[in-house]
């Protein structure tokens, strides 16, 4: 089946679930529609991705992580990634003055944060308006995404997000807790470990016999049908975001105030800043730090004092072996045992293991054999 008659054929269900009435008798047909309406997607993406043209932006991830700044043109990101990095782009009181995705890095309590500034995303991007496509797939590789909006234009907030979740990309979630095994017979088995108040055991058979024939699955979360769904489509992308609100040096503290209410109600963190006047600028890098999940481990080589002006910077969860592989690739096959003093030691000094769970302000001495 050629892409046309696909794109008919999505056409034709979106139209039969916006005409179907839900209730509990239509739940399991809307499921199932729901289902094939998300793999006829899924496989028109894929075609079109395979036939496309021409290149996307090349930009190099570098730094400890990279944050995506999104918005609609002329909303001030291009002033904002000159205020907090070290890149030169272009500013415009006219649409669409950054025409390819520009980066700059932030250095911050000794963190590399690579911030792209990336075209301004439009209505109608994740269907390729606009450079639409190539801005999406920018986003899918970020760390953090910031949604840029100011206080006249708070509409637009629901846009872009709009425009991102049907792209693939799901903000401010977890990957679903659902694990299926595909087998060789014997039907579609659900196991759920917690009740479920969204779907029964017909409905989950019924989304997932879109996808499978025989397979295990469990399910041990509250899951709704649409996260169920996304389990079986595969190319969903998990990312934190939160919504800065530019140019509040141009309206009334009242009127900031309700907006900010506003977005907080819909379930949004938002920092409220003014790029230009150079405004609430140490706040967004706090809360940027704070969103990537960072933490600083201060390095002291054996018989050496410790280094505080350096840190090593990791992530939440990680271990002293992710701090072997990313100071040198030999540290860890040579290492014997480390030592740490701070917040994840028990005493004093305690002697640990690569699987040791390191904390934010550790101090690390790492032994390893000659």
């Amino acid at each position: 089946m050629d892409t046309s008659a696909v794109e008919k054929q999505i056409k034709d269900i979106e139209d039969e679930i916006f005409n179907t009435q839900k209730n509990k008798a239509t739940e399991h047909h809307i499921g199932k529609l729901k289902a094939k309406l998300a793999r006829l997607r899924a496989e028109v993406d894929i075609r079109k991705s395979a036939g496309a043209k021409g290149k996307g932006f090349a930009i190099k991830k570098s730094g400890d992580a990279t944050v995506g700044l999104i918005g609609f043109p002329s909303i001030g990101k291009s002033t904002l990634l000159n205020r907090l990095t070290d890149a030169k782009s272009k500013i415009g009181d006219y649409d669409f003055t950054t025409l390819d995705a520009i980066p700059g890095m932030m250095k911050y309590n000794g963190a590399n944060i690579q911030i792209l500034d990336l075209p301004g995303l439009i209505t109608g991007a994740s269907l390729g308006k606009g450079r639409g496509k190539e801005i999406l797939s920018a986003i899918r590789n970020v760390d953090l995404v910031l949604f840029m909006i100011d206080a006249e234009h708070d509409d637009h907030l629901d846009l872009m997000t709009s425009e991102l979740h049907m792209a693939g990309i799901r903000l401010n979630q977890k990957k679903p807790d659902v694990v299926i095994t595909k087998t060789g017979q014997g039907g579609i088995n659900v196991t759920a470990t917690i009740k479920l108040s969204h779907l029964d055991e017909s409905l989950v058979k019924s989304i997932s016999s879109e996808y499978v024939i025989n397979a295990d699955i469990i399910i041990r979360e509250n899951i709704t049908e649409d996260r169920l769904i996304d389990v079986f489509v595969q190319n969903r992308i998990y990312v934190p975001a939160f919504v800065i609100i530019n140019k509040t040096d141009l309206i009334s503290s009242k009127k900031l105030s309700t907006k900010l209410e506003k977005i907080k109600q819909k379930g949004w963190d938002v920092i409220a800043i003014s790029a230009k006047e150079e405004s609430g600028l140490n706040k967004l890098k706090d809360k940027i730090f704070s969103e990537l999940k960072f933490i600083r481990i201060y390095m002291k080589p054996v018989g050496k004092s410790t280094d505080f002006d350096e840190p090593l910077i990791l992530k939440e969860g990680n271990t002293v072996e992710t701090a072997c592989r990313k100071l040198h690739r030999t540290f860890k096959d040579k290492f014997r045992y480390a030592s740490v003093s701070g917040p994840s030691a028990k005493h004093d000094v305690q002697k640990v293991g690569l699987d040791h769970e390191l904390q934010d302000g550790d101090i690390l001495t790492i032994v390893t054999s000659c």
